[in-house]
């Protein structure tokens, strides 16, 4: 049995994650979704994950810089250093637009890079147009192509 592939979202402000969530759904994003407050509790996650059971298996990491215990930059060069999580395509979705710190992320290996727009809607409308191109992503994955 084909499990969908899990996105999983780590932001420590609850208020963005709802927004992430829903929008996501808004787009069509139907996965299952896991959400982390702080990086310590992803790279735990992903630490029982490696090599992942099929249903536990992510597609998709939407990672914020400034968390708590353990920061975004952390946990994205340790999952790309190991052999077993290097694949997962990371989103950068953070506050932060400092130059060295996008071309610092990019580095590093992430995949995407956006911006949270401060205001409500245009976070919202960004969040639905990540969902959009996801779905798009996604689509030949559901089919088992």
């Amino acid at each position: 049995m084909q499990h969908p592939p899990i996105i999983l979202i780590a932001d420590d402000d609850e208020g963005h994650t709802i927004l992430i969530r829903e929008n996501l759904a808004d787009a069509g994003l139907n996965n299952p979704m896991r959400c982390f407050r702080d990086g310590q509790a992803l790279l735990d996650y992903l630490g029982g994950a490696a090599p992942a059971p099929a249903e536990k298996a992510p597609c998709l990491l939407l990672l914020d810089i400034r968390m708590p215990k353990v920061d975004g930059l952390t946990v994205l060069r340790r999952l790309k250093a190991d052999p077993n999580l290097r694949r997962i395509p990371v989103v950068m979705l953070t506050t932060t637009d400092d130059p060295r710190e996008v071309e610092r992320c990019y580095e590093l290996g992430c995949n995407v890079y956006i911006r949270k727009p401060v205001d409500y809607e245009k976070f919202a409308e960004a969040i639905r147009r990540l969902g959009l191109f996801v779905t798009l992503v996604l689509e030949p994955l559901a089919g088992g192509d």
